[in-house]
């Protein structure tokens, strides 16, 4: 006889019930704008490697969270919102909005410059967190 816990269905169930319940999660990203301005004047590829290195960092760093499981199960449906912060001290001033108020975050540092570049949440239901983040707006 197969061994219950190997069955698939056994793990398909709880995913199901959570589908209704996590179509509201979103990754929200948020990149530092003047990266790509001059004087810094990075192309967009190093910029966008800023955001993909960040928002694995969160996802990694907060892969037990049941919010972060639910958001990668979701596959072609996730969602993921890029916001802009204008500058350095935009970035660091939301990480510790964040930090204080207790939202799951990784904030990305180009090295060994040490430049703090990007910062990105940790999967969560939109409405969790969408106030933190009100003044930025979608990166363009």
């Amino acid at each position: 006889a197969t061994h219950p816990l190997l069955l698939p269905a056994a793990r398909a169930v709880p995913y199901g019930k959570m589908a209704a319940a996590t179509a509201g999660l979103v990754q929200y990203v948020v990149l530092r704008g003047d990266l790509a301005r001059p004087p810094r004047s990075w192309p967009l590829g190093a910029v966008v490697a800023q955001g993909c290195h960040a928002a694995l960092a969160a996802v990694h760093g907060y892969r037990e969270h049941p919010d972060t499981g639910a958001y990668l199960e979701q596959g072609d449906a996730m969602r993921t919102v890029v916001l802009e912060a204008p500058d350095e001290n935009s970035l660091l001033d939301l990480s510790e909005i964040l930090k204080n108020k207790g939202v799951d975050h990784r904030l990305w540092m180009e090295n060994p410059e040490g430049i703090p570049t990007c910062l990105a949440l940790r999967p969560y239901p939109k409405n969790q967190v969408q106030p933190h983040l009100r003044k930025f707006k979608l990166l363009k």
